[in-house]
């Protein structure tokens, strides 16, 4: 793919050229460091999305020196499962910085994840009103820090029910929260999770995402395609994009074995970034994984991935 025309298109941040030394050299053949100004960072091809802890031994812990940190490393997104449980000091200061540096705010989740009780799927009344709630709460959020996106999880299995009456009832919902979240212009983006790290949930894999979208029919209801997730629950990662791609609004990634950065597992994800890319999308890409190794080196490691497998 040609880069400037993807940059162009995707609205990321613009380039910095280098420059040659010789120009600031106050003697000849020394050179004044001090005069030559930091050379931005190469964009990426894809809008890779950090989050708060993942650069903490290298930036501080302070929320807004992160964010200035993956600024100036040449991310242009974060996402933050945990921002609803933020200060309201802290969403506006984060959203201030990000404001600032030109990054898009990638997901958050938007309610209580059921990992064990049957919540949406059960079709009771009162945790459909839970969840109902809790989405009107995350629309205040979303405006607050200017996010478009919000992770939904839809629980747990109900054992005592066939699976198409509680696909019938987590359909209802979602119906009933896209009716919230549409006069506003948000998504909330399923996440299938896979069975062996979260047993017994209801939504798994992408082919039932897809369905669940298509029988919700609404823009603010698409899926949140977790290929470290997919990678274990079924593989098969680029043909399942291409089948699910009208329904596919935003990405996240970690290596399997391991759910660290990418290079360190199986997956080729220099190929799936080329592959999601060429397809045309602009959209975030979540990094919600842990790093391989300890400290500075670690996070420097991390970097260097994303550097090796946006290489196309």
């Amino acid at each position: 793919m040609n880069r400037r025309r993807f940059i162009q298109r995707g609205g990321a941040a613009t380039v910095t050229g280098l420059i040659g030394g010789s120009a600031f050299a106050s003697t000849p053949g020394t050179l004044d460091t001090a005069s030559v100004p930091a050379a931005a960072p190469d964009p990426f091809n894809l809008n890779y999305a950090p989050h708060l802890g993942m650069f903490r031994n290298s930036a501080g812990e302070d929320p807004l020196d992160q964010l200035r940190f993956m600024a100036d490393r040449g991310f242009r997104a974060l996402e933050d499962n945990g921002m609803k449980g933020r200060s309201l000091e802290t969403q506006e200061g984060m959203a201030r910085v990000m404001a600032e540096r030109g990054m898009t705010m990638g997901v958050f989740v938007a309610h209580t994840i059921f990992w064990r009780e049957p919540n949406l799927s059960s079709g009771k009344s009162n945790w459909r009103d839970q969840f109902l709630a809790e989405i009107r709460e995350s629309v205040d959020v979303a405006r607050r820090v200017n996010a478009t996106w919000m992770t939904v999880v839809p629980g747990h299995v109900d054992l005592r029910l066939d699976m198409g009456y509680q696909t019938a009832n987590v359909v209802e919902s979602l119906k009933q929260a896209c009716a919230i979240l549409e006069p506003h212009g948000l998504v909330m983006v399923l996440e299938p999770l896979n069975r062996r790290d979260h047993p017994g949930l209801f939504l798994t894999g992408m082919p039932q995402a897809y369905a669940v979208c298509k029988a919700v029919g609404s823009p603010s209801c698409k899926i949140l395609d977790d290929l470290y997730h997919q990678q274990i629950t079924e593989g098969n990662l680029i043909p399942n994009i291409d089948a699910a791609w009208d329904e596919i609004a935003y990405f996240q990634v970690g290596d399997n074995p391991g759910r660290k950065e990418p290079t360190t597992g199986e997956i080729n994800y220099r190929n799936v970034f080329k592959h999601i890319a060429g397809k045309g999308f602009t959209g975030v890409v979540g990094m919600e994984h842990g790093n391989s190794a300890p400290g500075p080196e670690g996070e420097e490691a991390v970097i260097a991935a994303y550097r090796t497998v946006d290489s196309f």
